[in-house]
């Protein structure tokens, strides 16, 4: 394991462990778990009253934050990091 430096951080050989999920803001977790349940962008703005851009943006945001390429990768890291419940 690493060790923290002055200002609190962990140094080298810090592993990532669920603090990626910590990043999604209320939002995001909202779609993440509507995709989880299987729906699509266009079916997810319209539950929201969001358009399908601003649900495009989110996926893309998630994916960034969790380094993911792809929905099922953003799924099964939901999945393992506990962040989606079983519908």
């Amino acid at each position: 394991m690493g060790t923290t430096s002055g200002n609190g951080r962990m140094g080298v050989g810090r592993l990532p462990t669920r603090r990626r999920s910590k990043g999604l803001t209320k939002r995001e977790r909202q779609i993440l778990q509507l995709i989880w349940s299987g729906l699509k962008n266009k079916e997810i703005g319209r539950r929201l009253k969001i358009s399908v851009k601003t649900v495009e943006a989110h996926r893309a945001n998630m994916m960034k934050k969790l380094d993911v390429s792809n929905t099922a990768q953003l799924l099964k890291t939901a999945l393992t990091g506990g962040m989606v419940k079983a519908v």
